[in-house]
């Protein structure tokens, strides 16, 4: 089923399996020559929890837009957003295109009140995809989301989590009072079985135009 408009994080939540199966769709590295950045340790989170200061930040959501590209200056990270709906199965699919990230277009958008969802390979056979720095990242670095109406939202970073990809917690997607942001890509390189055991999860937080 389709989920449309701000309920679509509800039903991403209730398909919590499937939607985690097709987050942790990064391809296997061959032969890449550089490995991505470890998970820093500082600011993860446990499993079981997820931050929301959303409301804290005392910040008016913005109107809704759809976002164009998604930018992270300390990682040297930068990625074009393409807005992809639930599968029939509840599945969030990640584009073809290894270098181009998703935006499920039923959660909010980057800025708007609620949780927005972005979701993007880490490589493939070939090499780095859209995500590849992001398990690199770490509280306190901003997230900019540049959007189709001309301007811009931004983000710092709250949290990085690591989660199993059989343990993946419905939520994550939780709606938030306030605008806040999900980036996940895949982490964890099994050598021996040539996947990836785990899914990274960069929590963020909006924040009004420095």
């Amino acid at each position: 089923m389709k989920a449309n408009g701000r309920r679509g994080v509800w039903t991403a939540a209730a398909c919590g399996c499937g939607l985690a199966s097709a987050l942790i769709l990064g391809i296997a590295v061959h032969d890449l020559r550089t490995p991505p950045p470890p998970v820093s340790a500082a600011g993860t989170v446990p499993p079981d929890s997820a931050p929301d200061r959303s409301s804290a930040s005392g910040q008016a959501g913005m109107a809704r837009s759809v976002p164009l590209t998604v930018t992270v200056p300390g990682l040297g990270l930068s990625a074009k957003l393409r807005p992809v709906g639930l599968t029939d199965r509840g599945e969030m699919p990640i584009p073809a295109d290894p270098v181009t990230a998703g935006w499920l277009d039923s959660s909010a958008a980057p800025g708007e009140n609620g949780t927005a969802v972005l979701a993007g390979h880490v490589d493939t056979p070939e090499g780095p995809a859209a995500f590849y720095e992001l398990s690199g990242a770490k509280p306190g670095m901003s997230i900019e989301i540049r959007r189709t109406d001309g301007t811009t939202a931004h983000f710092t970073v709250d949290a990085v989590a690591v989660y199993p990809k059989d343990r993946f917690p419905d939520r994550v997607y939780a709606t938030t009072t306030g605008p806040s942001l999900r980036l996940i890509t895949c982490t964890g390189w099994d050598g021996e079985t040539r996947t990836y055991r785990d899914n990274i999860v960069v929590y963020a937080t909006f924040h009004a135009t420095p």
